[in-house]
């Protein structure tokens, strides 16, 4: 059935020039100081690329007409301003497309460096590790399938998988040590099924329907963020449309969903959209075991009150629900595996925020107000039988309140400040039932405990430019503290400050670069874990904020506007990593299970390092390509410790430590409406750790988790084959009087590439499906091997998208 559905797709697409109509579109908006807020009168703006343009009026307003429909970005100038060159945004014939541009003051007049307006903006806060991702490459990223979690994949330093999931491995750091945020709303979970204490999750929760740019930060971190040590997600999103309510809906490879946007009072615009997957149709199709089906809903508002006064109010959520497909027929060893250990789930999460900034002549004030919440609900019954006992019963909550103020001035020697502070009060609660086998002897986990805990902080960044704007230079400084314990609750103990440098060698050519020292709190199922008695383990252990430290130096070469190299060099330091007391394993090497991660006894002794090169190249001007490569060399590695858990001076890998990373996505539009795409993924081989057999095949050590133990004598000893993988897109748009049709076929790992694991010891099966008990061991089972797939579905999928 979705072979015919593809195909049917595909002959539209060739078929359709019928139906293909010449319709013109309209760009207009405000152009204003980003200062003050002020329109400035008279600004030339053009089509980026052409001679179509217009001037704007005494108030800043412009009218650009007759544009052709399609992605296109604006070029905005005016005399003692900065040239600007937006983002990339669709414009069709569905309705007229609102676009305001900020302008900032150019500080002096450029005698030795002429700097070219481009789309790669560069930030003195953040010279290096930055990324900016518009919204035509998460449209056609093939593979992608308009999740921004998986067109990260191909950014330097981020590492892909072969499996179903979006985790966030970035320059050697574990899947926890991210950070999101959504318009100054920072969101706990990017991911729908996300796994509680990490990153990770099948399909982001942000509709791309409303992102305007992505900013990807793997290193240089702003002050004004904190309690992250790999990297940082920043969403902005468009405002709704002023003239009418506008409506898309979409068809796509995983959901369907319909989302509106326009004007809701005289002075507030309103964005709103609604999805659902139909994951657990399509995984059924392909015979995965587990059948997972989402939901979530997305809305903003903005209201000006004035020009010195704006609110922002946002909210998104998500609830997600995984059965098993218990009512297989003739599933095989692997499906027969992830149905016995496999548990079933209920996730809901939630983020709403309040945004207000109120303008001056020359600064402005920011205040954040936002409240999260990730609620979870885990349950595993014997052989999947509701009448029998349970083996896990998970339920956990995390509940954030979050308050951050900000002051940015820009002062008339062309300092730029950014000063303010930030309040949070979090609750944690946690009632866990599992059934265990740990230091030889089956065991059980059952406690429950609340955790109530207040964090704080206070920051500030300066960054100025000097000797024409040739350099730039900005230091930061950031302190944290948390109620956890006295020792988390001295702010000084987490100084946070950081320096970043960019040196203008010519027009094309800079260095640049950056130091820092970053400080993280472990995940609340590792500061809320407890005993039967509901004393807090880890707290005892003075676990407390990781540690790290970033070298980052690079070089930028820009041969054209609309194209930009570079290769950075990073070292990462992390030191009082926890470390389980389990397996003596520190977590940053844990955060891929489907349940959640951290939950466990540690200690803060671990240290390690990760560090390595990265070559980047993004062109938009190679024979109409728009191109990314982008390859990573690196090594993740941590201390080996002693039995005493003291680390040693031998590092051994971390799980993490893939070493070699290559992505080159290419897309090209073809004609006026025709769009084809590829991407292409190069993965080295992973670390993994050999299966004990001899406690896997014990009776009391199966029936507690049906899944085989790892021999952590042998941590990360192995290695895995290397993965890659081919994914092709093509689109096609109608553009006709009042709406718009996108028509597109995606297609992942085209040339069905397997990626395979070590072989996985399982117990041999009675003809009625019981275990086989050893004749010759009492106490064991009879055990086999059967194939690790880890990856390697051919996926193919279409996906419509209707605006009017």
């Amino acid at each position: 059935m979705k072979y015919r559905i593809l195909i049917g797709l595909i002959g539209l697409l060739i078929f359709g020039q019928t139906l293909k109509a010449q319709n013109r579109c309209v760009v207009k908006g405000r152009v204003f100081d980003a200062v003050s807020q002020e329109g400035i009168p008279f600004a030339n703006v053009l089509l980026y690329g052409t001679t179509i343009g217009v001037a704007a009026d005494e108030n800043g307003q412009f009218r650009l007409e007759n544009v052709t429909p399609g992605f296109v970005r604006l070029e905005v100038s005016s005399i003692g301003y900065k040239t600007h060159v937006t983002g990339e945004f669709m414009v069709n014939t569905a309705a007229e497309r609102t676009e305001n541009v900020g302008l900032e003051i150019e500080a002096t007049a450029l005698e030795q460096v002429t700097v070219k307006a481009s789309p790669y903006r560069k930030t003195a806060d953040s010279p290096v590790s930055l990324q900016r991702i518009g919204i035509a490459e998460i449209e056609k990223n093939p593979g992608g399938n308009r999740d921004i979690s998986k067109v990260v994949q191909s950014m330097p330093g981020v590492l892909s998988s072969p499996a179903f999931r979006n985790d966030f491995v970035v320059r050697g750091g574990g899947p926890a040590e991210n950070r999101f945020y959504l318009d100054e709303v920072e969101l706990p979970n990017l991911n729908h099924f996300a796994t509680q204490g990490a990153s990770g999750g099948v399909v982001s929760i942000v509709n791309i329907d409303f992102v305007r740019e992505v900013n990807f930060y793997s290193g240089a971190f702003p002050a004004a963020c904190g309690n992250m040590l790999s990297s940082m997600l920043d969403f902005h999103q468009i405002e709704g449309n002023p003239d009418r309510i506008k409506v898309r809906a979409t068809v796509g490879a995983t959901d369907y969903g319909l989302s509106l946007d326009g004007p809701l009072l005289p002075k507030t615009t309103f964005l709103v959209s609604a999805r659902r997957s139909y994951l657990k149709m399509l995984f059924g199709i392909i015979g995965l075991p587990f059948l997972p089906v989402y939901n979530d809903f997305q809305f903003k508002t903005v209201t000006r009150f004035n020009p010195k006064n704006e609110l922002t109010i946002l909210g998104i959520g998500a609830y997600d629900v995984n059965h098993l497909n218990t009512d297989m027929k003739d599933p095989d060893d692997g499906q027969k595996y992830l149905l016995n250990w496999l548990p079933e789930s209920r996730q809901w999460s939630y983020t709403v925020g309040a945004t207000f900034k109120h303008y001056g002549n020359n600064w402005h004030h920011l205040f954040v107000l936002s409240r999260s919440g990730l609620h979870n609900k885990i349950e595993k019954y014997t052989d999947n039988d509701e009448h029998k006992p349970k083996t896990v019963d998970f339920r956990s909550g995390e509940t954030e309140n979050k308050f951050r103020f900000e002051h940015r001035r820009l002062t008339s020697a062309g300092y730029k400040l950014n000063v303010g502070a930030a309040l949070e009060y979090a609750q944690y609660d946690n009632t866990t039932f599992r059934r265990m086998f740990v230091g030889g002897e089956a065991a059980v986990q059952d406690y429950s405990r609340e955790l109530n805990m207040w964090k704080w902080a206070v920051f500030g960044q300066v960054s100025k430019a000097f000797f024409q704007e040739r350099l730039l230079l900005s230091f930061g400084a950031r302190f944290d503290g948390c109620s956890y314990t006295s020792e988390t609750g001295d702010l000084f103990r987490q100084f946070s400050p950081r320096f970043s440098f960019s040196y203008a060698l010519g027009e094309q050519w800079s260095l640049n670069g950056n130091i820092g020292r970053y400080y993280q709190l472990p995940a609340y199922t590792t500061l809320g874990y407890a005993d039967s008695r509901g004393v807090l383990l880890n707290k005892a252990t003075k676990t407390g904020y990781i540690g790290s430290g970033h070298y980052v130096a690079g070089l930028e070469y820009r041969p054209g506007a609309l194209t930009k190299i570079t290769l950075e060099g990073f070292y990462k330091t992390y030191d009082r990593y926890p470390v389980s007391l389990i397996d003596s394993v520190a977590l940053a090497n844990k955060g891929t299970d489907y349940v959640a991660v951290g939950d466990e006894p540690v200690r803060p002794v671990g240290e390690g390092r990760a560090y390595g090169l990265e070559l980047m190249l993004r062109t938009q001007e190679f024979y109409g390509i728009v191109a990314s490569l982008a390859y990573t060399w690196y090594y993740s590695e941590f201390k080996a410790l002693d039995h005493q858990l003291h680390p040693t001076g031998r590092y051994i890998p971390s799980s993490w430590d893939n070493r070699h990373i290559f992505s080159l996505t290419a897309t090209r539009k073809v004609g006026k409406n025709w769009d084809f795409g590829l991407k292409w993924r190069y993965v080295a081989g992973g670390p993994y750790t050999p299966y004990d057999r001899e406690t896997s095949s014990r009776i009391e050590a199966w029936d507690a988790k049906h899944q085989p133990y790892y021999d952590y004598s042998r941590f990360n000893t192995g290695r895995l084959p290397a993965f890659h993988q081919l994914d092709i897109r093509v689109d096609r748009s109608f553009y006709f009087r009042k709406w718009a049709l996108i028509l597109y076929a995606d297609i992942q790992n085209i040339y069905n590439y397997k990626a395979l694991g070590p072989a996985i010891p399982v117990p041999v099966e009675n003809p009625d499906g019981s275990y086989q008990k050893d004749p010759d061991r009492e106490g064991y089972y009879l055990m086999r091997t059967i194939k690790n797939e880890l990856g390697g579905t051919v996926l193919p999928s279409v996906g419509i998208i209707i605006d009017f």
